[in-house]
């Protein structure tokens, strides 16, 4: 069943259920383009935006109390994600996000007029562009919409780190006493702790969090208020002030007026410096991912210093194999946040004169890669970091077979007999202290002083460099 909705642009045919109008519906005929839709965040930020835009008209007196309040109520069952149904539009739009502008403004508009007792597509007495739109352009609203939708995007990911991070720092405090081989260029080097290997990841999430924190004053400021090119043209003088105001209340976030409109509507830099910073992050998490990896490879014919954790999955021709299912989830999300950082330093660069047009592209892929980046974290924090195991027995074997617990003895007897040492210990396949008895160049009790690996693994003790 079906209702008729006329506009400026003609009749058209709309489903009598929704509250959508005949922008949004040409828009859905038109942009039959993949699958992927906004997030919900995303939507609450459109109700967010056109809630205190309703609120700030009220305040400066441009629509009347009773029209406002009406629009307002509509718009906070959008953000309350009552109303997701009713934005059917794709990413792949006009590149200001236009559509999906009028697609909130024409929800509103019905909304609000079933609460004034008339039909849906009436348009009487709020208006989608004359009072739900009033004093806005879609040029200043869907971009404000991506740095509310951004802003709680970020706020989610920052606990996520957080959880992450205590795990490995947890780990590292709990194992700083577990001397192991170091690793450099991939081949063995000398000692270190398990607690300092966890330690550089704990490292890592710590200033992740610190680089995602770095990023929230530029998204807190929006361009709200430039209308259609930065001006201002038919909005309110304090309207930018006042609508600030009121999201930042609705939000419990401080959020201000971009003082220059031109830069927040024109170009997209604060959406390219917190992608740069989620592709920072994935990079850190794509080295512990592949790292914790490696260390539990096995278990028996790899490293295996660590014992992955058996999560109830397996091979479906090798019985029993557990698999680093968690490092490659991990893996895969850094891959795809990499991938979505080129499209939106592509967007990004897509700013000419006034607009930047490559706005949905942009927010869908910041909001997909903070969302994975939260999701992940929190995932390999629970089933990967909290249920590891150090295999101790490997670790003792494989550090007292190193070759390069040699360094030691540098200070002592210099690199080129070390070296000697080394070389003559691999060839014979004979330990080092054997070694170095047989050339003359150290004793068993000097080698027992001089070579304990405990003491290699802070400043101070007898090192070279390599």
């Amino acid at each position: 069943m079906t209702r008729t909705e006329t506009d400026s642009l003609g009749t058209i045919e709309i489903d009598a259920d929704r509250y959508w109008g005949p922008q949004t519906e040409r828009a859905r005929l038109l942009f039959q383009i993949g699958v992927e839709k906004f997030p919900p965040i995303l939507i609450r930020a459109v109700g967010l935006q056109k809630q205190a835009a309703a609120l700030a008209n009220r305040d400066l007196g441009e629509l009347p109390p009773d029209l406002a309040d009406a629009i307002a109520t509509a718009a906070a069952e959008i953000a309350a994600g009552r109303m997701d149904a009713e934005f059917p539009l794709p990413v792949w739009q006009t590149g200001s996000g236009t559509q999906t502008n009028m697609n909130a403004n024409e929800v509103i508009s019905n909304y609000a007029n079933e609460a004034f007792g008339r039909v849906r597509g009436s348009r009487d007495p709020v208006h989608p562009n004359d009072h739900v739109n009033r004093g806005q352009s879609s040029n200043d609203s869907f971009p404000t919409m991506m740095h509310i939708a951004a802003v709680e995007a970020v706020l989610g990911l920052i606990p996520a780190l957080g959880t992450l991070h205590a795990a490995l720092a947890r780990r590292s405090e709990e194992w700083a006493a577990i001397v192991k081989v170091g690793r450099t260029h991939m081949m063995d080097a000398v000692p270190m702790t398990l607690g300092q290997e966890f330690g550089a990841w704990a490292r890592q999430a710590e200033l992740g969090i610190a680089r995602v924190e770095g990023a929230l004053p530029r998204l807190r400021s929006v361009p709200q208020g430039g209308t259609a090119v930065g001006t201002g043209l038919n909005s309110h003088i304090d309207f930018d002030r006042v609508f600030c105001a009121r999201l930042s209340e609705l939000t419990g976030q401080e959020f201000t007026a971009n003082p220059n409109k031109f830069e927040g509507m024109g170009a997209h830099d604060a959406f390219v410096e917190l992608s740069g910073v989620l592709n920072t992050v994935a990079v850190s998490l794509n080295k512990l991912g592949n790292d914790i990896r490696l260390l539990g490879s096995g278990p028996r014919s790899g490293l295996s210093e660590l014992i992955v954790p058996a999560d109830g999955l397996s091979s479906s021709i090798m019985p029993g194999k557990t698999n680093p299912t968690q490092s490659e989830a991990l893996t895969m999300v850094c891959a795809q946040v990499m991938g979505n950082h080129v499209a939106i330093t592509i967007g990004a660069a897509q700013s000419f004169l006034e607009l930047n047009v490559f706005k949905p592209l942009i927010i869908h892929n910041v909001l997909q890669s903070a969302r994975l980046l939260t999701d992940v974290a929190a995932s390999f924090a629970a089933n990967m970091v909290d249920r590891l195991e150090p295999n101790r027995e490997r670790i003792a074997h494989n550090l007292a077979r190193s070759l390069m617990l040699v360094t030691a003895l540098n200070p002592h007897i210099g690199y080129d007999k070390a070296v000697k040492i080394g070389k003559t210990a691999l060839a014979e396949n004979i330990t080092l202290r054997d070694a170095a008895e047989r050339l003359g160049f150290v004793s068993g009790d000097d080698f027992d002083r001089w070579v304990r690996p405990e003491d290699m693994v802070a400043p101070g003790a007898s090192l070279a460099g390599g």
